[in-house]
């Protein structure tokens, strides 16, 4: 194995969840959770079944105090969860998440009659809410409470599926969780996390990563059947949920979530796989340049050049944070932001959550940026992705409560952004052609895994909840079969597959935690090469034009935020234009390989 330093400088880079609660005891998180129920309570006994009747100032008064138990509810929410993400296996942190949940589902099922009671007001009624000069700010609210309309139930089988929640689908949720980040695995007579083990597949030295795949494999092997129990059981979720509001297909809700049609997510699908012949033209590169005769799964994330691929932390700080400052002012201020205050937790630790995320938490404080930071240049990238997303909901928190979120699509749009505009700031400091094509090969690394990676754990989720809906319960031999061949279409022959690669599905915890999620990551990726193009070419609007994007938050539809860029998501030929622009940096490789 390569050596690198024992230490990268993230290992004392903890966040500070003071702004959310200064203590858990009656004068902070403990006070909140004796009184929740009770506000939550007195609530609808003041407006429940008024909505109808209400003067638009006392309508507009109701919609205020709504805000603030949304708000309430998301501090209570966000302390608990970032606080277990640290360590899952600290039994006090999970025994008050849960208890936080409980009372939270508890209290929330007197607040489920507000969109019950809307979904039931009639047309001129709500024409008349939205006319009204006061809603202006809160006019896409009311709109999405409309589009749920037909896939609203009463209030009383809302408040049980509210009430059931916690025992089911968030059961389990939990217990995936504790398994995957309690586990570790024995790597050359050292304990290692997953985020340690999946960081040896990008080494340079291919024994290790030969070698580190078989622990992995080998690892995840004796969970699998468990969590494939357990994906089960949250497919059966969703299917009774989307039976009961009668959504159409398995990822129907996702899409309404994200405000596109079933339609242009199938377009981007297709466009992506249409284009499949770009992974294998890919790899059939890094394979000769690599001088292998053979690409194995364990090859992917080899890198094609013996350059140092080390940053410490304050590095890779400066370079996201210059990054992002040459870009604009603000945005770099922001970022700065996040480094200076200790809104961010770096270090890798046993028990602590696999990946990284960036947690809006809620309109009156602040983000905070998740990292398992390593060192490596994809851990720059991904401080760059996170903290896109950080940048793009510490703006958006002036739409509000209600407001402030966006769909997923969009919020994949601002951390992909982040990474190519670091991408940019990088590539620039490379002299040499050698330093170029290594740069351009790892960010078609991550490229390739954002598009047609996801693209590809979105045809492997496809088929596990169509086969469970039409089948039964699916087997763990069923399920490594369908991964194997979801992921045998994308590599086609350009990859082969080692013995216990069929079992890698059971770690990705997005199929988990956010069933339908994974395709927002290329539907992200190829928007911001289509936004990215536009800022090259017009570098000094740009920018503005962009932070209007982010500051508007989840107060307009993605067509309405993307507008004034002229870009149109719902043309088929829209995502074939950002493929193009893979292919031809596909083709800038090749050149410089040449």
């Amino acid at each position: 194995m390569a050596e690198t330093p024992a230490t990268n400088g993230a290992e004392n880079i903890f966040w500070d969840l003071s702004d959310l609660y200064a203590s858990t005891d009656e004068k902070g998180l403990g006070g909140d959770l004796a009184t929740i129920e009770q506000l939550s309570m007195d609530f609808r006994d003041r407006w429940y079944g008024k909505f109808a009747t209400l003067s638009i100032a006392d309508f507009m008064t109701m919609v205020q105090e709504y805000e603030q138990l949304v708000e309430n509810y998301g501090r209570m929410g966000s302390y608990v969860h970032l606080q277990w993400s640290t360590d899952s296996e600290h039994p006090e942190y999970g025994k008050l998440m849960q208890r936080v949940t409980e009372t939270l589902s508890k209290a929330s099922s007197h607040l489920i009659f507000v969109d019950t009671e809307l979904s039931a007001l009639s047309e001129a009624r709500i024409s008349e809410l939205l006319a009204a000069p006061e809603m202006a700010s809160r006019k896409h609210w009311l709109e999405r409470v409309m589009d749920y309309k037909p896939h609203t139930l009463s209030e009383d089988v809302e408040q049980a599926l509210s009430a059931k929640g916690v025992s089911s689908r968030f059961a389990w949720v939990r217990l995936h969780d504790e398994i995957s980040n309690a586990k570790m695995f024995t790597f050359r007579g050292q304990e290692l996390t997953i985020a340690q083990m999946t960081k040896m597949l990008y080494d340079a030295d291919r024994a290790t990563r030969k070698e580190a795949a078989e622990t992995l494999s080998a690892g995840l092997k004796t969970d699998a059947k468990t969590h494939a129990y357990v994906f089960n059981t949250i497919i059966g979720d969703c299917e009774v949920n989307d039976r009961l509001r009668k959504y159409p297909t398995w990822v129907s809700s996702r899409n309404m979530s994200n405000e596109v049609s079933d339609a242009s997510v199938q377009a981007l699908v297709d466009a992506v796989v249409s284009r499949y012949d770009l992974v294998h033209r890919y790899y059939a590169l890094k394979q000769r340049l690599l001088g292998l005769d053979k690409l194995y799964d364990y090859d992917r994330y080899a890198p094609v050049t013996e350059d140092s691929d080390f940053y410490t932390w304050e590095e890779a700080r400066k370079i996201v944070v210059d990054s992002y400052t040459s870009f604009d002012k603000r945005a770099g201020d922001i970022a700065s932001m996040f480094f200076e205050k200790n809104w961010i937790h770096g270090p890798v630790k046993k028990g602590k959550r696999s990946g990284a995320y960036s947690a809006g938490t809620i309109a009156s404080v602040h983000p905070y940026v998740f990292m398992n930071y390593t060192g490596t240049s994809r851990d720059v990238q991904t401080l760059a992705h996170e903290l896109g997303h950080g940048v793009h909901q510490y703006l958006s928190r002036q739409q509000g409560p209600l407001l402030m979120d966006t769909p997923l699509t969009i919020a994949e749009t601002a951390s992909v952004f982040g990474e190519m505009i670091t991408f940019k700031k990088m590539f620039e400091a490379t002299t040499s052609d050698q330093s170029k094509l290594a740069l351009i090969m790892s960010k078609l690394d991550g490229m390739i895994a954002t598009v047609f990676r996801q693209v590809a754990l979105n045809r492997f989720e496809n088929a596990v909840h169509t086969t469970r809906r039409s089948a039964g319960e699916i087997s763990l031999d069923q399920m490594n079969e369908i991964w194997l061949q979801t992921q045998t279409d994308q590599f086609g022959n350009s990859v082969e597959f080692t013995s216990g690669y069929e079992v890698w599905w059971s770690y990705i915890s997005h199929f988990i935690h956010t069933p339908g999620y994974v395709y927002a990551y290329a539907f992200g990726e190829l928007l911001v090469l289509a936004l990215y193009q536009i800022y090259l070419e017009s570098p000094e609007s740009f920018p503005d034009k962009y932070i209007e994007l982010l500051s508007s938050g989840g107060s307009k539809r993605p067509e309405e935020l993307l507008a004034p860029f002229g870009l149109d998501i719902t043309s088929p030929t829209f995502w074939h234009n950002g493929l193009t622009f893979i292919e031809n940096f596909v083709k800038q490789a090749e050149e410089l390989a040449g």
